[in-house]
């Protein structure tokens, strides 16, 4: 298995509580594992009955195993005041309440949230040194893709960006001294050296997601969420990131052969029609089902985590 795993999937279908259970799980097998939330929903301490915050921290009770949860908002703030900062040193003193209204501005546009957490969760990859495996229990379906596409358009706007600025440098310098050849101002720009770390930033991305990290989609047993997960595994083909396997969760377990009531009658019928829609998602999606769990009446937290991680089909070794 590939050092990085995601876990993602339409809002609601359980991606944590499953996260969880395989991080749980290859830290019972003995790795260094590291489970990271950015979902908004902030449930991984739930789970554990433990406060985690943005630096991993030790699970109590389960060698092995650390946590962290990324707050949306604080990096989207903590991501915005950097930009803030880097352009403040580029421009002249009167052009940094300019900056400083744009900053503002962009706190609530489309994307901010993406690449404020794209960013977060690179920087775990890239930190991640003293763990065999991070499993990534992502933000639902519509944002993973857009965070995961990141990579494939950035690095050929950063790319743009770069030659409009050498552009630009090459006519202020021949304006300045005549159409002779420029000065080699180039070599010690600060946006361009700027521009060229983030385009490395993002190759380490992009080759990072396709070759070291494997994808997995939660799903329940709806048609909405079968139909929302094809168009996943579509979306994420498309950028060349291959699903590797889907968990059924949820699925409501069948009553005993003796129950016969009115609460017995119904469950036998809801089984039948989840069997049936399951039996269609794996018919239709291509990935196969690694994992098909039933509710269960009490909670799943604690070591009770450690019993759903064994019915996931997933490999734990390295490079398995």
């Amino acid at each position: 298995m590939e050092r990085f795993v995601f876990f993602g999937g339409k809002g609601g279908v359980g991606k944590t509580t499953v996260s969880s259970a395989y991080a749980y799980r290859c830290a019972d097998a003995g790795l260094e594992t590291l489970v990271v939330s950015t979902d908004p929903a902030h449930s991984v301490g739930d789970l554990f009955d433990q406060e985690f915050g943005d630096d991993p921290r030790p699970v109590e009770g389960v060698e092995g195993l650390s946590a962290m949860e990324i707050d949306p908002e604080t990096e989207v703030s903590r991501h915005l005041m950097d930009v803030k900062r880097k352009l403040s040193d580029q421009v002249s003193a009167a052009m940094v309440n300019e900056v400083d209204r744009q900053i503002e501005m962009a706190h609530g546009t489309p994307g901010a949230y993406e690449a404020a957490l794209f960013d977060r969760f690179v920087d775990v990859m890239r930190e991640s040194d003293p763990y065999d495996r991070v499993v990534f229990d992502t933000s639902p379906t519509g944002g993973t893709l857009r965070l995961l596409s990141l990579p494939e358009f950035l690095e050929g706007w950063i790319d743009r960006l770069a030659a409009k600025r050498r552009q630009s440098i090459d006519l202020f310098e021949k304006a300045a001294i005549g159409n002779l050849e420029p000065r080699r101002v180039m070599e010690g720009d600060p946006v361009l050296a700027h521009l060229q770390e983030r385009k490395e930033f993002f190759e380490y991305a992009g080759e990072t997601l396709r070759n070291e990290a494997a994808f997995f989609l939660v799903f329940n047993p709806d048609s909405l969420s079968i139909r929302e997960t094809g168009r996943a595994i579509d979306q994420l083909r498309e950028r060349g990131l291959e699903v590797r396997g889907l968990v059924a969760n949820r699925l409501t377990p069948e009553p005993d052969p003796d129950e016969n009531g009115r609460g017995a009658c119904y469950l036998r019928s809801r089984v039948e029609t989840e069997r049936e829609r399951l039996e269609t998602a794996k018919a239709e999606l291509e990935p196969p089902v690694v994992a098909e769990l039933e509710t269960h009446v009490e909670e799943i937290r604690g070591e009770r985590l450690g019993s759903v991680g064994d019915e996931l089909e997933i490999e734990t070794a390295p490079g398995a």
